[in-house]
């Protein structure tokens, strides 16, 4: 075999990487499969939004079980298996998911600061059919980065360790081709979608603050199941970055100090891309916990509806002084939505 897929590693700390795989990939397997088998219950419910998280489930269910396999079975075997056939294959997926997962973050953190209003103007509505097609152009743009290697533009090799395939990135100074690409990559694929992310937040909560009080006077209902569902997607995205980040530094130091790959410990160069994989573990704990405190909120908003139908009702049949005391109560529960709706009814029973 060829010394490049061989682990630089010690046996036991192969088996001890191979277990923590297993675990990872059995947890982000049963916790991105919840996700996706929840959407697909709730699917006639989900905002079109809604369907970047769902699309973020696909990603890392797709990587842990596309990917994850081939690692654990070559950290048990202290030893990567299947050569230059399945190195090529593991950068591939890796290419694939990985820019697909940024991206979408990307694109999530731009949806959510235009759906999120600026008072007195609202946000703008998505269209599931939007969101829809934006998804199929992440797809699309992250298989052609992934074909460029194979094309010519760059390559694919083994990670220092010798237990994972990734970018060549020791390539850099070796040649005009792999310096253009890992350049072009890195701007288009890392550091804009990261940028977009950090500007998109930050637009957001300058939003948030401006709109307190005029969410709070119109509609509190619906601007806390906003607000969490942006602190969903805030939490997502700044896990995914935490995650990454350690890999981009060693990736990047690796590409400007090629010629002293040696002096850096194969177990250092470890580290970070195993804490990239739990990346795609804690999303669907995140997806849950928000997913559970928007619903208990809209099941809150219902309850409120129902009264202040029930209010409404009740005070056409009672008589002038009985409607200005209900419609009072109904006011209070402020939700400017839940009125109009409760007026509609009024106007059937006449």
């Amino acid at each position: 075999m060829d010394d490049k897929y061989m682990s630089k590693l010690s046996p036991a700390v192969d088996f001890w990487a191979g277990i923590y795989l297993v675990v990872i990939a059995i947890l982000s397997v049963i916790g991105n499969a919840a996700v996706l088998v929840s959407a697909a219950r709730r699917i006639a419910l989900l905002k079109a939004p809604e369907l970047l998280t769902v699309n973020l489930a696909v990603t890392d269910i797709g990587m842990a079980l596309s990917m994850y396999p081939l690692s654990t079975a070559s950290a048990f075997n202290h030893a990567w298996i299947g050569g230059d056939t399945s190195c090529l294959y593991y950068g591939l997926m890796g290419m694939i998911f990985s820019v697909t997962s940024i991206m979408t973050l990307a694109v999530m953190g731009m949806v959510r600061y235009l759906v999120t209003g600026n008072p007195p103007k609202t946000g703008i509505k998505f269209q599931r059919r939007t969101i829809s097609i934006v998804i199929s152009g992440i797809w699309l743009y992250a298989s052609l980065w992934a074909l460029f290697p194979l094309l010519g533009w760059g390559s694919y090799g083994p990670e220092p360790f010798g237990l994972a395939c990734s970018i060549d990135w020791t390539g850099y100074g070796e040649s005009l081709n792999h310096s253009t690409f890992i350049m072009t990559l890195s701007v288009l694929c890392t550091f804009l979608p990261c940028l977009v992310i950090l500007f998109t937040y930050f637009g957001i909560a300058w939003k948030l603050h401006r709109a307190y009080q005029s969410i709070q006077s119109n509609d509190f209902q619906y601007g806390n199941v906003e607000k969490k569902i942006t602190l969903m997607a805030v939490m997502i995205s700044s896990g995914f970055l935490i995650a990454w980040t350690p890999y981009v530094a060693v990736s990047f130091w690796s590409m400007f100090h090629s010629q002293e790959q040696g002096h850096m410990a194969p177990f250092i160069t470890l580290l970070p891309c195993l804490f990239a994989k739990s990346s795609t573990v804690y999303n669907p704990f995140i997806y849950f916990i928000f997913q559970r405190s928007t619903s208990q909120h809209r099941l809150l908003h219902l309850q409120r509806l129902r009264f202040c139908c029930s209010c409404q009702s009740n005070s056409h049949v009672g008589g002038s002084k009985t409607e200005g005391k209900k419609e009072a109560v109904c006011r209070a529960l402020g939700n400017a939505g839940m009125k109009s709706l409760c007026s509609e009814r009024k106007k059937k029973l006449v």
